[in-house]
């Protein structure tokens, strides 16, 4: 089975690519559905949210309240202090996941992460690509997706690396200013080729 990352900015399309792939057979594991698994199902995980954020963190029910980890983070600027709580246990729940998808006979596992590069063991992946866009394209995509105001898109945007400096450091890179069929073309075309060779 070939591991693949894929990364991009916001609003980039690195998702609507995953959905090609996973709709191609790929296994698709999104970074942010992983930490939110982690954070509801690791009782470390669960006790330090708590000691750090409040017994807000979690809903009466015992279920995450993203809402208020959210506001914490991203809000009082907190975000550092999540993450270093969070992402040390990543690997570990990723490469139960990798093993999950292989015996279930998946060609492809797909992991979808913005911080990929900065998280990134070295080696840990057979390749990495990248998924670039214009920032007006970008501005445009999130607009439509969740109604965010261009000044709030424009501050995500500044908050993230500047991933067209990161180009060098990966294996394919998927440029996303045209149409979804373009998209689907260039994202067909990278899927055959990362398909392992089968013994015929």
């Amino acid at each position: 089975m070939i591991t693949v990352g894929i990364t991009g900015g916001i609003g980039s399309g690195k998702s609507t690519v995953c959905k090609i792939w996973k709709g191609m057979g790929a296994y698709v594991l999104n970074a942010d559905d992983l930490a939110k698994d982690v954070m509801a199902s690791d009782a470390e995980v669960k006790q330090q949210l708590v000691d750090h954020f409040g017994s807000e963190s979690f809903l009466d029910d015992g279920k995450l309240n993203t809402k208020h980890l959210a506001n914490e983070a991203f809000e009082k600027g907190r975000v550092e202090e999540l993450n270093a709580i969070v992402h040390p246990k990543l690997p570990a729940a990723a490469s139960i996941k990798v093993e999950e998808a292989e015996a279930q006979g998946y060609d492809i596992f797909v992991y979808e992460a913005a911080l990929l590069l900065e998280n990134l063991e070295p080696g840990s992946l057979d390749y990495i690509v990248l998924v670039l866009a214009d920032e007006d394209h970008r501005i445009e995509r999130v607009k439509q997706r969740d109604n965010s105001s261009e000044a709030e898109i424009r501050e995500r945007i500044q908050n993230q690396r500047n991933f067209e400096k990161a180009t060098d450091r990966v294996d394919y890179v998927i440029r996303n200013n045209g149409t979804l069929e373009e998209l689907e073309k260039k994202a067909e075309i990278i899927y055959h080729s990362l398909l392992p060779e089968r013994d015929t």
